[in-house]
């Protein structure tokens, strides 16, 4: 369908338009004397309350904002033509990458709008498949997703692991295969893990069970691996590995191919690990500890004889393939396979005797074979500018799969002949949109401290630099996580209505590396800001847009950059939609699995460190009777990762502070829901049913 450039809304007289922004008024929300002293510093904390997941007070603050929030959304005359346009485009099919475990196949795909995405099954790739789960079995209304799924490698058993309402607490399962029955195995309050067939069971991880109402927001601690035999019942798993004198440590196993041995990884933070092996056939041997510290990140990808092939990043920012000989681990003896150069080695697979190597260039996925000796062989051509991603494969086999997509190409199945060098469609996406009549491009600007960073910029062809594009920049910048060009079905609206999409590529990211990654964090963390908001004066300055079109969006830790943005830069946008963000900078990591931030953040319980997190947190910082953007908060009721009561001391602060705004600041909290993975189709057309027309009516415009 082809859709006209978004006009002025003349629809809708102006002074009604300004009249009703005026007229919000905010729920009144309860202040409590809270003060917190951080060395010598302090801090009040009114909304304190806010955090207790449990109290009828909070939900009945709940109730309050969502209604508002509601009413206000309820307003926009275009808001359904919205909802009908994302509900047609979401009508296409989808698949995941195949993988091979025990002589049979195993894909994901969703029919048009499944709520969930259904496992399949088949014996050869020319076999018709058969349904193996259908997690929109699970729950009425698809709240229930299937996280994880596990085959043993004889083929017997498929254990799987599901979330309820969005939560990371799962519960995994086991069915017998190829029939599907569903068998009496069952762990619960199972978390970050995950799922290693050894013989007849497997190795996950899991917590203790926490107190009746703190599941959504105690601190996660003391986890542990477990051995489970199938057939028996839970609680007569095996202790395999844990630490009681760090109980703010994860840990998770891993079992080679050939089950020979048991990889434990040891981490302390959302970066860097300690590696503990065993040899399984030795019924008497000890873990060893193959790496010390937190300081590197390593990853098994195989043992090929007595050599273990792993990807790291020790002594090597851009990450090296390195091989482990088993009987002489010493780092001496450690060999070089694939040495660190100028781009970022993401991922390696071994596959059909080869490596198949994913590189990062750019923020752009290029992806070339080598032998095991580290010889070039081969390249993988790619159809332009892209991400590839989710290689499948096994040493054994000379089949691989992958996927590629960029921002103007859905994600497509490729199966790669590792002899032949040669990939093949497996599987492309039908979807009905003119894809021809977009272009991407990628630019380079210049941020306050010189620094280059690069951006790619998604628009129709044709559109006129005049300063009058609504533009869309989104941003991340932590945690490692390198921001790719990838397939987005929401934004597909926004594209077709003129909107021009911007990602940057900002630091505190992993595209080019650890250096790149440390620049944005901790002390450091304010080059993330600096980058972002170079975004947008480059935006502005190449007349993409304006202030007055300008939107900002991310999630998570995004959610912490758009709100440290708009304290810190409150002229330079005209929307912001900060998601399920970290919004207390001083507290984050009192709750769940906030702790293992700190490698990242720093922490209030570190004074320097503190003075720093309090300099740009974004609710410490939010400014009495300023301009702000129009701010639409976003946050889910399960979410124990992020919890939300971020989110909600951050909207009743800004409420507080700025109560007769030129432009709202409301928050949209959904129930049934978590930090993103595993959401149902239904409840993401309904949520950017919303953004988008919160969005283009403060803009001013319409459809």
């Amino acid at each position: 369908m082809e859709k006209k450039l978004i006009i002025l809304a003349v629809t809708i007289p102006m002074l009604f338009y300004a009249c009703q922004k005026n007229r919000i008024q905010y729920p009144e929300t309860k202040r409590v004397d809270v003060v917190d002293n951080y060395f010598g510093t302090k801090v009040p904390d009114p909304y304190r309350w806010l955090e207790d997941e449990n109290s009828p007070e909070v939900a009945e603050w709940v109730s309050k904002q969502n209604e508002l929030t509601s009413s206000y959304l309820a307003k926009i005359p275009f808001r359904e033509k919205i909802r009908e346009r994302l509900t047609g485009i979401w009508n296409y099919t989808t698949m995941g990458v195949p993988f091979k475990e025990g002589g049979q196949y195993f894909f994901f795909k969703k029919d048009g709008r499944q709520n969930q995405s259904v496992l399949y099954v088949m014996e050869t790739l020319n076999s018709e498949p058969r349904v193996l789960l259908d997690p929109n079995t699970f729950s009425a209304d698809g709240t229930i997703a299937l996280s994880e799924v596990s085959p043993s490698r004889d083929g017997k058993y498929l254990a799987y692991a599901v979330n309820d309402g969005g939560s990371d607490w799962q519960k995994i399962k086991v069915i017998a295969l190829p029939e599907g029955k569903e068998l009496k195995d069952e762990i619960s309050w199972v978390k970050f893990s995950s799922i290693a067939w050894y013989a007849n069971g497997f190795y996950y991880s899991r917590y203790d069970e926490p107190k009746k109402g703190e599941a959504l927001s105690t601190l996660n601690q003391y986890h542990k691996v477990y051995y489970h035999t199938m057939g028996t019942d839970s609680n007569e798993d095996k202790l395999i590995f844990a630490n009681s004198q760090h109980p703010l440590r994860n840990y998770s196993a891993q079992t080679t191919e050939n089950e020979k041995y048991l990889i434990i990884y040891e981490t302390e933070s959302t970066y860097g690990n300690s590696i503990y092996i065993k040899n399984l056939t030795d019924k008497r041997g000890e873990f060893s500890q193959l790496t010390t510290g937190f300081e590197y990140e390593y990853s098994v990808l195989e043992n090929v004889d007595d050599n273990l092939y792993v990807l790291t990043n020790y002594k090597a920012p851009k990450y090296k393939l390195i091989k482990i000989n088993i009987n002489s681990m010493d780092v001496g003896n450690w060999k070089d396979i694939l040495p660190e150069r100028k781009d970022v080695l993401t991922s390696c697979q071994l596959v059909g005797g080869k490596i198949i190597a994913n590189y990062v260039v750019d923020a752009k996925s290029k992806a070339e074979v080598y032998t095991l000796s580290g010889e070039k062989t081969d390249e993988i051509h790619l159809p332009t500018i892209g991400t590839i991603s989710g290689f499948s494969g096994s040493y054994s086999d000379t089949l691989a799969f992958y996927s590629f997509s960029s921002f103007t190409v859905p994600p497509a199945v490729y199966k790669f002949n590792v002899a032949k060098n040669e990939s093949t469609e497996f599987f492309k996406p039908d979807i009905k949109f003119n894809f021809d009549d977009y272009e991407t491009k990628q630019v380079f600007y210049t941020s306050k401290d010189g620094t280059i960073v690069p951006m790619f910029i998604v628009h129709k062809k044709g559109i006129k630099l005049d300063g009058s594009n609504p533009t869309l920049l989104y941003g991340y910048g932590g945690f490692n996580i390198s921001m790719m060009p990838g397939f987005s079905t929401s934004r597909l609206f926004w594209l077709e209505n003129g909107g021009v999409f911007a990602l940057a590529n900002i630091r505190g990211g992993g595209e080019y590396g650890e250096n790149w990654y440390r620049a944005g964090t901790k002390l450091n963390k304010q080059n993330v800001f600096d980058d972002f908001i170079a975004a947008a004066e480059y935006l502005i300055k190449e007349k993409y847009t304006s202030p007055k079109k300008l939107v900002i969006q991310g999630g998570s830790n995004g959610g912490l950059l758009i709100g440290a943005v708009i304290n810190q830069r409150p002229d330079l946008f005209k929307v912001a939609i900060p998601e399920v963000g970290v919004m207390d900078m001083l507290r984050f990591h009192k709750f769940t699995i906030g702790w293992a931030w700190v490698n990242d953040y720093g922490s209030s319980e570190d004074s320097i460190q503190f003075q720093n997190l309090y300099s740009y947190s974004p609710l410490h910082n939010i400014k009495p009777n300023t301009k702000y953007p129009a701010i639409l908060v976003t946050t889910a009721d399960h979410d124990d990762r992020v919890v939300p009561a971020h989110s909600f001391k951050y909207i009743a602060t800004m409420q507080e502070k700025n109560p007769n705004p030129q432009n709202p600041a409301l928050i949209r909290i959904q129930t049934r829901a978590g930090h993103g993975a595993g959401t149902p189709t239904s409840l993401i057309i309904d949520e950017y049913t919303d953004i988008y027309a919160f969005i283009l009516y403060n803009l001013g415009l319409s459809i």
